[in-house]
């Protein structure tokens, strides 16, 4: 595992932790910031973080608190506070 990679996994961790406490602003900065290392890098950010990442707005989705989550025939609708849906497919 390179540095980088290491380094976005921690972004993670931490903008996780920020969004829990309530730190909206300090979670976005983290989640930009591993964006912008994962560029740099020609990194893909890792599956769990791509799908709780706003991609509008960048914040950190904790659902229930700042997304809503609700599935749907065949795929699962995450919409943000901003307004932003992203869709993922699920099952066969």
């Amino acid at each position: 595992m390179s540095v980088a990679e290491e380094r976005i996994e921690r972004l993670q961790a931490l903008a996780r932790s920020a969004t829990i406490a309530g730190e909206d602003d300090r979670a976005r900065s983290y989640v930009r910031l591993a964006r912008r290392i994962a560029e740099r890098q020609r990194l893909s950010l890792p599956r769990d973080f791509r799908r709780f990442a706003c991609d509008a707005c960048d914040a950190y989705l904790r659902p229930g608190r700042n997304a809503r989550v609700r599935t749907r025939s065949g795929h699962v609708v995450v919409t943000c506070d901003c307004g932003e849906q992203a869709r993922y497919p699920y099952g066969d």
